[in-house]
């Protein structure tokens, strides 16, 4: 019995000594996995905010290099410095999330683009638990985009006291000679320094009687029926830094401020009045009411392609700076371009989509060009949106329609971004609200 019980106690102990090596494994495991989790979060926080750095700075790289005096401007950025502000961001944020990196390495995809909007950082740190450490790697890619122009945003109005035609500025509807209007203004406000920002405009009655029942008091919010937000020919605008300039600037382009205690409202008050017959059939340009302007030759373009451009332009009723726009993106308006896909000339067609337009040559940069303004008509004609229709140039009709977005790949949504981001830096297009979303 004494000899059975030692064999008893040695078992015991090598029980216990095999729980205590299971627990700490298990202490291990759950210590590297978390460690893992806190690199990996940091490499996620890190990309992010470099995207939100380059969202931020992008009004500035793609500023206008001169003031209308002749003067540089103070307000633009190089791209380098673009750059550099985005990976300290990165930088700082990494070290600031609880993870000494051994290694923190920021790249930008896309950065020999004009407008880079893609970051990707890539966090070594050592984790683990007592004297043996591990070193684990995590990377994550961001972007600062474009929201995509996604299918389901009405064409037309309904449910209020406008039942027209409906055009739509950083996502908010309004008449079409309302958003004409606006984008002068925001235009001139671009080069003085603001941008303005559409915080609310076409109102159907049930989504007034919501915001009414969340603010039941008639003096800063009206009653469902009530409301000139019905009528498509309201915007409420910001930031409060611009409520001077809008007061001061904003009856040049047709808009007055309705109520003297609401300095972000502001009404149409030029052609027919707010829900009247007339203005049911207002025509604003229609879809290209998004861009300024067919004639509006942007001044980044070279001279020799200036003509070839107003002419396109008039002829397919496409916007000039959105044509312009996409051939710096395209080739930086270089005839003789050849991708590695394959496409040739300074609007990058592929042999197949050159045949379907009558494009004889290519690297024509007349014959290019017309073509291009064919091809953007019938695609802003097919998906009633410029964000659409380019991601629809760039990754083909079928993926778009497939997704009724900018499509999936990332660099059709960059491609996308950078023209919109370029038209905006042009003062062609207010620079709409880019969102920062974390994309691996």
């Amino acid at each position: 019995m004494e000899g059975e019980r030692g064999q008893a106690t040695i078992l015991v102990l090598g029980g216990c000594f095999a729980l205590l090596a299971g627990a700490l494994a298990l202490v291990a495991i759950a210590g590297a996995v978390t460690g893992k989790g806190r690199v990996q979060r940091a490499a996620d926080l890190a990309a992010i905010s470099a995207a939100r750095s380059m969202r931020d700075d992008l009004p500035r790289l793609l500023a206008p290099p001169t003031l209308p005096d002749g003067a540089p401007n103070p307000r633009r950025i190089s791209k380098v410095l673009y750059l550099q502000r985005a990976e300290i961001a990165a930088t700082d944020v990494a070290k600031a999330n609880g993870v000494a990196p051994r290694r923190l390495d920021v790249v930008f995809p896309d950065r020999d683009s004009f407008a880079p909007v893609r970051v990707k950082a890539v966090v070594t740190a050592a984790v683990g638990i007592g004297v043996r450490p591990i070193e684990v790697e995590a990377s994550a890619v961001a972007e600062a985009a474009a929201p995509s122009a996604a299918g389901g945003v009405p064409a037309t109005a309904s449910g209020g006291g406008y039942g027209g035609a409906l055009l739509y500025r950083q996502g908010k509807g309004m008449r079409p000679d309302v958003a004409a209007a606006f984008d002068r203004m925001a235009a001139v406000a671009s080069r003085d320094g603001l941008m303005l920002l559409v915080v609310s405009g076409f109102r159907s009655d049930v989504e007034q009687a919501a915001l009414f029942a969340a603010n039941p008091d008639p003096r800063w919010v009206a009653p469902p029926g009530q409301s000139l937000h019905r009528c498509a020919t309201e915007l409420d605008l910001g930031p409060s830094a611009a409520y001077g300039w809008l007061a001061t600037n904003a009856g040049r382009f047709g808009f007055e401020q309705r109520y003297g205690w609401e300095a972000w409202h502001y009404g149409y008050a030029v052609g027919p009045p707010p829900c009247s017959e007339a203005g049911e059939s207002v025509a604003g340009g229609g879809v290209e009411g998004a861009m300024s302007g067919v004639g509006a030759v942007p001044a980044f373009v070279p001279a020799e392609f200036r003509a070839p451009l107003e002419r396109a332009a008039s002829r397919w009723n496409v916007s000039a700076a959105l044509l312009a726009a996409q051939l710096m993106a395209e080739s930086g308006f270089d005839p003789a371009a050849v991708s590695p896909a394959g496409a040739q000339g300074i609007a990058q067609f592929i042999p197949s989509t050159a045949a379907a337009y009558g494009l004889a040559d290519p690297f024509d940069p007349e014959q290019a060009i017309d073509a291009q303004a064919h091809l953007m008509s019938d695609l802003l004609g097919q998906f009633g949106s410029p964000q659409l229709a380019l991601a629809a140039y760039n990754a083909g009709p079928g993926a778009v329609e497939a997704c009724g977005c900018a499509s999936p790949y990332a660099e059709t949504q960059a491609y996308v971004s950078r023209i919109l981001a370029l038209l905006g830096g042009a003062g062609a297009l207010v620079v709409p609200s880019f969102e920062v979303r974390l994309v691996e």
